[in-house]
């Protein structure tokens, strides 16, 4: 998202904002995994890893303001995530980047779908770009080809 949300969205459809909650609980989720990741990744890699973790914060941020100025109690964070395997070294803290990512470039594709509010579908597009290279950064660390996916955010 842009530094500031969307003004068009108010008064969007229940799709669009169920689709935005769901956007915020990827949101919520790539945060915590990318709290656990720096301490399992290279000194080379951690700047990286911080950074990604400050662009979900924002754009988590962004989205609960959105959210509460639609009427809408912005979902919650879970306390703690299962991550899909456990994280050990770098490797697996890179391979978590990756589902992290992936996880939310799909919530932000569907927002993209459920929405036909012009400038929520323009916003929702600028995270799934943004998001869709910091995947291609971990895709390239963990050497899972290819870097971008043709539709990011469908699989």
């Amino acid at each position: 998202m842009s530094d500031t949300p969307p003004t068009g969205a108010i008064g969007i459809d229940k799709a669009a904002v169920d689709a935005l909650q769901d956007a915020l609980a990827a949101e919520h989720a790539a945060v915590w995994c990318y709290t656990l990741i720096p301490a399992f990744l290279p000194a080379d890699q951690v700047s990286t890893a911080r950074a990604d973790a400050d662009a979900h914060r924002a754009v988590r941020g962004q989205l609960e303001q959105i959210l509460s100025d639609l009427g809408v109690q912005p979902v919650s964070a879970q306390p703690a995530y299962q991550t899909p395997k456990p994280v050990v070294d770098g490797p697996s803290a890179a391979a978590l980047a990756v589902v992290a990512e992936t996880d939310a470039l799909a919530a932000w594709r569907s927002v993209v779908e459920r929405t036909s509010d012009r400038s929520l579908r323009q916003a929702a597009l600028d995270v799934l770009t943004k998001g869709t290279l910091r995947c291609a950064v971990w895709r390239t660390v963990v050497k899972d080809p290819p870097a971008i996916l043709v539709f990011p955010g469908s699989a």
